[in-house]
């Protein structure tokens, strides 16, 4: 018994500890990246991500409830591949904790509308499509940001999940819409009709509850002559514990439009979000005039209608990527707002309580974007990256993360008990 019991209890402790998820390999080959700045820069003294990694660890421990990720922005979140590339870095890290794929919209549902990867949308019929970039909306938009308003008997919205890497075993779908007609709408899987289980029309949402998991499915609209249906938003979810990682985006929106979303905490509050991830800022910053008082304030109001949802929700900041304006046909001039609005980003990560990824520095500061386009990570706007340059971004990300949850768990013992 002397020589089994030390054995006895390194295992005990061993099964009471953090797991430490693993970083993703990234190549070092890019001179111009800085790497030993990929940190997630919050003095290590927050009480909200505190209390979020505490969360994630009693998840990882006790195999039980979930954690809400959302990362909101504009084109680069709408292109999806930063967000994929993250996403399935932490399923990957927690294949025994998958929750399910969360928010998405079906953006190319609409004519000239780019859509994420890691899911297919076919749309025979024509839509309109109202984004709150607009200055005018018509309809009363949510979290999304965007909408697609239906107006035929025979629009039919196919949706097919494409990330093999991940298995969400959708069994619950919710439709976020209305109809001042009264359309109710309902699903086609395999074949087979399926009528919502239950309806809120305080929230216009139709709820979906299915017998078997999915990874496919249409949506049907069907209106009949003078009748409408406008669509904001679906949540696939799954009955299992684990992370979820939701992503919002619209081309094009800066702070601003996502406060003129009249439904955003009312759809928000279903997601009940553990972590917002902030992406938003890149087209504040492209006008000659940015006003950085103003980008602040407008920041703040957004966090403080988070807030109202989740007071102990955490906030990362991602600064603005390094981008050039474009001055004429072949010439690009940097845009130094960059830099303003970096040192907001800062100052709103102090003033909330939260973190910033300092992605401006990281990448190599100002001017480094066109060190991006010559290695073929950015795109020729030197605004947006290239799908590889979008993956090496979520690589970094996923990094910086996954090293502050370790360098928490290995300072604080992990209470695994609410």
């Amino acid at each position: 018994m002397r020589q089994l019991f030390p054995l006895l209890t390194l295992l005990l402790l061993l099964g009471s500890a953090a797991a430490q998820p693993k970083g993703v390999d990234i190549p070092k080959d890019y001179s111009f990246i800085h790497y030993g700045k990929n940190t997630l820069d919050y003095s290590g003294a927050s009480s909200t991500l505190d209390a979020f990694f505490q969360k994630w660890a009693r998840l990882e421990k006790n195999r039980q409830g979930n954690i809400n990720i959302v990362h909101i922005g504009g084109s680069h979140v709408q292109a999806g591949t930063m967000s994929n590339t993250i996403r399935c870095n932490l399923m990957n890290a927690y294949p025994h904790l998958v929750g399910g794929r969360g928010m998405i919209f079906p953006y190319s549902a609409a004519a000239r509308c780019n859509n994420p990867r890691d899911y297919i949308v076919h749309c025979r019929e024509k839509v309109a499509l109202i984004r709150n970039i607009y200055k005018t909306h018509g309809r009363p938009l949510g979290l999304c940001g965007i909408a697609i308003t239906a107006s035929d008997s025979l629009t039919e919205v196919a949706i097919g999940l494409n990330e093999p890497s991940v298995d969400y075993a959708t069994s619950r779908i919710v439709l976020f819409g209305h109809s001042d007609d009264g359309v109710v709408p309902r699903l086609q899987i395999q074949g087979r009709t399926v009528y919502p289980s239950y309806t809120d029309a305080k929230t216009d949402r139709f709820v979906f509850n299915l017998s078997t998991v999915t990874d496919s499915f249409s949506v049907m609209l069907p209106c009949q002559a003078g009748e409408s249906f406008t669509l904001t938003g679906i949540y696939l979810d799954n009955r299992r514990p684990g992370f979820t990682f939701h992503s919002i985006g619209v081309n094009g929106a800066a702070v601003p439009d996502y406060l003129r979303c009249q439904h955003f905490t009312r759809d928000l509050r279903m997601l009940h979000p553990d972590m917002v991830i902030f992406g938003i800022g890149i087209n504040d910053a492209n006008a000659q005039d940015f006003d950085t008082a103003v980008f602040r304030a407008n920041y703040r109001a957004l966090v403080d209608s988070i807030r109202t949802i989740n007071p102990d929700c955490a906030f990362i900041f991602i600064t603005n990527n390094d981008c050039f304006r474009r001055k004429s046909r072949k010439r690009y001039e940097v845009n130094r707002n960059g830099l303003l609005a970096r040192d907001v980003f800062y100052r709103l990560a102090k003033e909330t309580d939260g973190a910033v990824w300092d992605q401006f520095e990281i990448m190599g500061g100002l001017k480094s974007m066109d060190r991006w386009y010559k290695a073929k990570l950015a795109q020729k706007d030197r605004v947006h990256f290239t799908v590889a340059g979008y993956q090496l971004v979520g690589n970094l990300f996923t990094n910086a993360l996954f090293d502050a949850y370790n360098q928490y768990t290995k300072r604080h013992p992990i209470s695994t008990t609410r």
